[in-house]
């Protein structure tokens, strides 16, 4: 079983991630569901998805609070919010810019930080794109078959939007693989 966690602000798009992820497990003939939770503000409260893969029937929509074994952050209201879910030693992605972990985190989690909202709006061009940046991320860092990701997120982003989201795509998995070889950030 995988547990995820994808944090944010509502209207930054962290929804649409988690379901990628759900349906790309679903598809490949194995279990995936999310749930997300989200405060009355529409834009600007905290929201997390949670993302639960596994090849067994999955009879809980939520991840274990604890026992979640990544997350990813773009909003530190919500990740100081959301983080203890996350269970020691696990891995969080953050991006540098917009969410400031603590030393004492740095020591608990295995923490990287990537420039999500920078590489969607810079090197895709859309800020938009945030989401599928951040799955691909997420892909990479649980190591997820991306094959069966990425054609998920073809068949479920507007047509319109494919190839601008292939290249989020792309430019997430290289964002993870550099952050991965670095090593995760210490106090």
């Amino acid at each position: 079983m995988k547990q995820l966690r994808f944090t944010g602000v509502g209207g930054q798009g962290v929804l649409l991630a988690g379901e990628i992820l759900a349906k790309a497990y679903i598809k490949a003939g194995k279990y995936g569901v999310q749930a997300a939770t989200y405060t009355s503000q529409v834009r600007g409260g905290p929201t997390k998805v949670d993302i639960v893969l596994d090849d067994n029937e999955i009879l809980f929509p939520y991840a274990n609070d604890g026992e979640i074994d990544f997350m990813l952050s773009v909003a530190n209201v919500s990740y100081q919010q959301f983080k203890d879910g996350v269970k020691e030693g696990g891995k969080i992605v953050y991006d540098p810019n917009l969410v400031y972990p603590t030393d004492e985190d740095k020591n608990k989690w295995e923490l990287y930080p990537i420039d999500v909202i920078t590489i969607a709006k810079e090197k895709v061009g859309n800020v938009i794109t945030q989401s599928v940046v951040a799955l691909a991320i997420a892909t990479v860092m649980m190591e997820i078959d991306e094959d069966l990701v990425y054609n998920a997120m073809i068949e479920t982003v507007p047509p319109k939007a494919v190839e601008i989201n292939k290249k989020a795509f792309a430019l997430g998995v290289e964002a993870a693989k550099e952050a991965l070889a670095k090593g995760p950030v210490k106090a």
